[in-house]
């Protein structure tokens, strides 16, 4: 309708006398920028429906009664759009000549805060654009993993997101919410501190870039392993719009749109919905349903002003609901614990009057009886602010954005009432300001200089956890005495905790870093950060349920499961941290680098519930992590050895002391984990990484990650699973013990070897009266395999898997079809492994996707 609209003011405009118009036909060539003709480009008089496509030769004739001047919009697939001003009209054939999109040495980033080209950066960056990403075929963040093989993305719903670049940034496993992430996530500037923001549908993505290694000096966080740094497509003056409509196995179906277009002068607004259901994959056979399906509806608004050269304003808002069928753990096996053979899982399960469970985790199916439930909204609003002043630009990103979580889990992962219920309700809201300026100070010396302030207000809300009829067996260590009496009928059925906890914190920062050419060629490049940060904790956690009785002996019983507790933590720290980084960039084949840095997590508290003492108190000693302190060696070479090739390798090394890292306790009450410290890691590696782009018909790309994380001291690890029970000799005395010296273990959620890679062959063609390319293209990774587990454990292992994604399809400048399908070979294959609460030797699993395959349908108007 809005194309209608301006086509009647159009005519109606035209139709008053005006002094100058264009009368003659317009003729012209599209060409390349090596002079070759772009055959069927499509040429358009902006603002109206007059459009003609140019002959193959890139000839074409247009003709319009238009007042001069006015602009002619030139596309064609596989270029970047342009508009072209007309002054005048006469018989000269012009010349118009359109640029390659996405040309490998060409792609620019905003990683340093400022518009670069991506080879002369001297920082690790893989950058991933907005087209390959839509192509990709259902597509969304946790894809990069297959794509970036420096990225690990666990998941076992949006809530435990593990995040790391090089195996760093987050815990590995159930996520606790007093911890920072270590990698920065950040779209539009903007950014989210919540890792769940991972699991939304992404829309109008203009690209991706990955930014491996600390970056403190130049992000609003403080970013200890790297960032992931997203932007998306502005609305534009031009109306636009585009649909997009895919569907697959599993019931899969997506729909995206998006329109764009200028509402007042000077003011453009742009809406984009996306909707996505798919059926489950995994079967409940009690239930008799499905589950680990999606179910997202999302929402971005934006109103773009731009007033003048100098300065631009984009106001942003945007909500993702999601209800998905929630994501369940498979169960992957049971393993024999250094326990008594009286608290052997198979035991427990005999003497409960229940058959052991299936160990058939790919066959896809559960037998819970308590639904799983994974529901979430997540959004917020954002106005960024850039003008220009001098050589650079003055930018300002304020932004309010919440998360609400609303889960239920069975956490025995079986047909069992014994840990029936762990629901972690949370809302989060936080608040960020960020002011910086960036640009060139002299022809040799450019820099950016920001100050950050984030502030945090992350709620428990009556969090559950709850156990069922049958956990008696799993807390009774004997069938005598004392113990015997957890055999007393109901006294631990409905009998759970609900939690109620806060924590408000505080960052606030400033950062500086400048690009000094002191030599011919030789950059210097020094950054500093000072970060202030503070945390109050309110822990409140109450008891209810189970058989009301004034017995003291039961009452003691049902306080070793579950206990009240209350504590409140006040706790702050600063730091100063920098970089330094020498580059070498003799010409433009060759950018050459070396960086040393510094960086810091901060404080992190514990708000999962803490391990009791011997007197059953909360053992408070706990409570505060203390923050982690980096520091980081880099190497890097970027090259451009011929035409359309670009290659990079990368070595680091990178020193953390004390380690924030998530430890798991036997003990109910902190079922979720606590935090704790190591006291020195160390992960280095090499990553290779080449693309090659042969005019329009063929581009690859591969790349290769050796990554070694290994503890280099943490004398006070949990007992791995199977260790669960140890005891030792301690002054003669057979003692049983929780905690080991896993110094020299590796660290959870990283692969030695990580490869990945991929290729598209592209000829022209035509489809109907579409004039565009028909193309074939897939991609394939491999990870070697990793411990699952904060402890080196004999059974807590992902054996290493390997991918293959395709897609074949046409795309012309506004039409696309294509089908694609995702792990081709049906790969059985886990992302996690986890002990079950109580540690009494029953493991589950997070199962990666099996086989989908559909078809997309992309139009743009």
């Amino acid at each position: 309708m809005k194309h209608n609209y301006l086509s009647i003011l159009i005519l109606i405009l035209l139709s008053i006398p005006v002094t100058i118009y264009a009368q003659s036909p317009i003729r012209g060539v599209v060409k390349r920028t090596n002079g070759a003709p772009v055959p069927n480009a499509t040429v358009k008089i902006r603002g109206t429906n007059i459009a003609v496509s140019a002959d193959e030769n890139g000839i074409f004739n247009i003709n319009s009664k238009q007042e001069l001047p006015f602009y002619l919009q030139v596309s064609s697939v596989g270029y970047k759009p342009q508009d072209f001003q007309i002054l005048k009209v006469d018989s000269t054939i012009i010349e118009l000549t359109l640029v390659e999109d996405a040309l490998l040495d060409q792609i620019v980033v905003t990683s340093r805060r400022r518009s670069e080209v991506l080879q002369d950066v001297p920082i690790a960056i893989t950058v991933i654009g907005g087209q390959a990403a839509e192509n990709a075929g259902a597509f969304n963040v946790n894809r990069l993993k297959e794509l970036v093989p420096s990225v690990q993305l666990y998941a076992s719903n949006a809530r435990n997101t593990t995040l790391n670049i090089r195996g760093l940034g987050s815990t590995f496993g159930l996520t606790n919410d007093g911890i920072d992430p270590g990698v920065g996530f950040y779209v539009d500037g903007v950014y989210h501190a919540r890792p769940a923001s991972t699991s939304t549908d992404f829309l109008d993505i203009e690209q991706i870039e990955v930014i491996r290694g600390p970056q403190g000096t130049l992000f609003g966080k403080n970013t200890t392993a790297g960032a992931f740094n997203i932007t998306t497509t502005k609305p534009t003056q031009i109306p636009t719009a585009k649909a997009e409509l895919s569907v697959g196995n599993y019931n899969f179906i997506q729909a995206k749109t998006s329109i764009s277009g200028g509402v007042a002068k000077n003011l453009a607004a742009k809406l984009s919905i996306s909707g996505t259901q798919r059926d489950g994959t995994i079967w409940n056979t009690r239930e008799e349903r499905k589950y680990s399906g999606q179910n997202n509806l999302g929402f971005k608004g934006q109103l773009y002003f731009t007033p003048s050269d100098k300065l631009q304003i984009l106001l942003s808002g945007d909500v993702s609901i999601q209800h998905p069928a929630g994501y369940p753990l498979v169960i992957a096996g049971v393993t024999t614990t250094e326990r008594s053979a009286y608290r052997q899982y198979a035991r427990i399960v005999s003497d409960l009057g229940y058959q052991q469970p299936k160990i058939d985790p790919f066959s896809r199916e559960i037998n819970t009886n308590t639904p799983w439930r994974h529901n979430q909204s997540i959004g917020g609003v954002s106005v960024n602010v850039d003008y220009k002043i001098g050589n650079g630009t003055l930018t300002s990103t304020t932004a309010w954005r919440f998360w609400n979580w609303d889960p239920t889990n069975d956490r025995d992962f079986s047909e069992l009432s014994a840990l029936t219920k762990s629901q972690g309700n949370s809302r989060h809201d936080q608040y960020s300001q960020e002011f910086r300026y960036s640009g060139n100070i002299t022809e040799k010396l450019s820099g950016v200089i920001g100050v950050f302030a984030l502030g945090q207000n992350l709620q428990g809300l009556d969090q559950t956890e709850e156990v069922g009829k049958d956990q008696w067996r799993f807390v009774q260590t004997s069938a005598t005495g004392a113990q015997a009496l957890y055999s007393t009928p109901g006294l631990l059925d409905g009998f759970g905790i609900k939690t109620n906890s806060t924590i408000k914190s505080l960052s606030a920062a400033v950062f500086a870093q400048v690009d000094w050419e002191f030599l011919n060629h030789l950059h210097i490049l020094p950054g500093l950060r000072y970060t202030y940060d503070k945390k109050d904790v309110d822990y409140n956690r109450a008891t209810y349920g189970g058989l009301q009785t004034t017995d003291p002996a039961l009452l003691a019983l049902k306080a070793a499961v579950y206990a009240n507790q209350q504590f409140n933590i006040n706790t702050d720290n600063n730091n100063l941290s920098g970089n330094i980084t020498l580059s070498y960039r003799p010409n433009p084949k060759l950018n050459a680098y070396g960086t040393f840095s510094t960086a810091y997590k901060p404080v992190g508290v514990n708000v999962g519930g803490l391990p009791t003492t011997s007197t059953g108190q909360a053992d408070l000693s706990l409570a505060v992590v203390k923050p982690e302190y980096v520091e980081h060696y880099e190497l890097g070479v970027k090259t451009k050895p011929v035409k359309g090739l670009l290659v990079n390798v990368t070595a680091f090394n990178t020193d953390i002391k004390d380690y924030q890292t998530n430890v798991q306790s036997p003990q109910l009450g902190v079922n979720r984990g606590y935090l704790a410290n190591a006291e020195k890691v160390k992960v280095k590696g090499l990553e290779v990484d080449g693309s090659y782009q042969l005019e329009r018909f063929l581009t690859l790309n591969a790349a290769v990650a050796y990554l070694d994380g290994k503890y280099v001291k943490f004398t006070n690890a949990p007992l791995p699973l199977e260790e669960t029970g140890h005891t030792e000799l301690i002054n003669g005395v057979a003692t049983q013990v929780a905690f080991k010296d896993a110094s020299g273990g590796r660290l959870p959620g990283i692969s030695k070897w990580n490869v990945s890679g991929g290729a598209e062959f592209s000829i022209p063609g035509s489809l109907a009266t579409k004039i565009g390319r028909y193309f074939i293209a897939g991609d394939a990774s491999y990870r070697s395999d990793y411990s699952s587990n904060p402890t080196p454990s004999k059974v807590l292992n992902v054996d290493g898997y390997s991918l293959l994604n395709a897609r074949l399809g046409f795309k012309s400048e506004k039409f696309s079809a294509f089908v694609w399908s995702r792990n081709i070979a049906n790969k059985n294959y886990y992302e996690q492994l986890q002990a079950a609460a109580g540690n009494s030797g029953l493991y589950a699993g997070v199962l990666g996707d099996p086989r989908t395959y559909g078809a997309t349908l992309r139009y743009t108007f």
